[in-house]
């Protein structure tokens, strides 16, 4: 993010660049990212793009090769089974807590998510419904008014959406969210629990039948 005066550090953009390229699949698992060819690509010095690479690694995106280059990570069938547990887990939470404590304003924003996500799913854009998707849960923690939690989901921030982009039927997910955001607004938590523990499911299957598709 900017800063208040509109000024982003070099390093902070670049970043950012890669990392949405990354969780939005424009790079893909494996893909080299080597400094210099990406100063070139950037049109930048290799510091920021050195800086940016340490950060995505501290993120979970990239994968560090030692005298070489570094590489997109190739998330394994074992770490995608790790980041589902953890995801059910802290999702269930989450989702419990934000239909107790939501606010009005909170909830608003928690619309306008989705209604981006909607509208993004009905236009087939995909890129712009999974960004808006992990939005709405990004948006669900913070209603959850737990400081702790927004902790723990600012360190998995970037794999989670990474997760959560790794579906094909984007309709399918909104109208789940569309379920969630309405049984947060009635402050119906057995209702969320029980629909977040469905929602889970449905994107570990959507996940597993992704990754059994060949690759182009």
């Amino acid at each position: 993010m900017a800063g208040s005066g509109g000024f982003e550090p070099e390093s902070e953009r670049v970043t950012r660049q890669l990392r949405d390229e990354i969780i939005d699949g424009v790079r893909t698992p494996g893909s080299k990212l080597v400094e210099r060819e990406l100063a070139a690509e950037l049109g930048v010095s290799r510091l920021p793009i050195r800086d940016a690479l340490k950060a995505l690694v501290s993120e979970g995106l990239v994968t560090l090769r030692p005298r070489t280059w570094a590489v997109v990570r190739e998330f394994t069938p074992t770490d995608i089974a790790d980041l589902d547990e953890v995801r059910s887990a802290f999702e269930t939470l989450a989702f419990g807590l934000a239909a107790q404590r939501r606010t009005r304003a909170g909830l608003a924003r928690l619309r306008a998510d989705l209604d981006a996500e909607l509208t993004a799913a009905g236009e087939g854009d995909a890129v712009r419904a999974r960004r808006a998707a992990a939005d709405f849960h990004e948006t669900v923690t913070s209603l959850a008014d737990n400081e702790l939690l927004n902790e723990l989901e600012r360190t998995l921030r970037s794999r989670m959406r990474w997760l959560l982009g790794q579906h094909d039927d984007l309709t399918a997910m909104a109208k789940e969210h569309e379920e969630l955001y309405t049984a947060v607004a009635d402050r119906d938590v057995a209702r969320v629990e029980e629909l977040a523990e469905k929602h889970v499911e449905t994107g570990r299957n959507a996940a597993a039948a992704r990754r059994k598709q060949p690759r182009d």
